[in-house]
């Protein structure tokens, strides 16, 4: 049996206590606009804030993105709550293995405070180990990005590096987190 054909599909959609973490579907091009279009949403990202264009090209994409069944896939979700996108985050593989993983997460600030993003990130570290059987996932973020950071340790990653200055983003050197957490080290909610 190789790696690709033990994994499980993630069971879409999936519902935690508060919220559905669902695939991306045609309608949610305003919704998503309405945050990424945010300057402060959009200063710790890797790309600008979104013009209409943007999110047309980026809902395409992220609609073919239902799953890990192999090197260089991934899960993007949607996470709504009461019916309201409050954000969305994504799943990656990393290299040539789908052992590996990588997150990345971003939500509309007008639904902060409300343990949303710690809710909707413990939910797919629950798909990445638990069903899609992987030995470590990472977050890699600005270092300036303290809410963030303070997301990574509130559901239990670790912080295994600072690199400085390593990324050219939006006109200046920016330092780099990364969290770290095992397969050994995830604990089920």
């Amino acid at each position: 049996m190789t790696e690709a054909t033990s994994l499980q599909p993630a069971l879409l959609p999936v519902r935690t206590s508060r919220l559905v973490l669902r695939t991306y579907r045609d309608e949610d091009i305003e919704p998503l606009l309405d945050y990424y279009a945010d300057p402060e949403v959009a200063r710790f990202l890797l790309e600008e804030p979104w013009t209409y264009d943007d999110a047309d090209a980026q809902l395409a994409l992220r609609k073919q993105r239902t799953g890990i069944d192999g090197p260089a896939s991934a899960l993007a979700l949607v996470v709504e709550h009461e019916g309201a996108v409050v954000g969305d985050i994504s799943l990656w593989t990393t290299g040539d293995t789908v052992s590996r993983g990588e997150v990345g997460w971003a939500f509309h600030p007008a639904y902060g405070g409300r343990g949303f993003a710690t809710e909707a990130l413990r939910s797919l570290l629950g798909i990445a180990f638990d069903r899609y059987r992987m030995h470590r996932v990472v977050a890699q973020l600005d270092a300036r990005n303290e809410p963030s950071a303070k997301l990574c340790e509130r559901v239990g990653m670790r912080r295994e590096g600072y690199l400085r200055a390593d990324w050219w983003s939006k006109g200046e050197w920016t330092d780099t987190l990364v969290f770290g957490m095992l397969a050994s080290e995830w604990q089920r909610p």
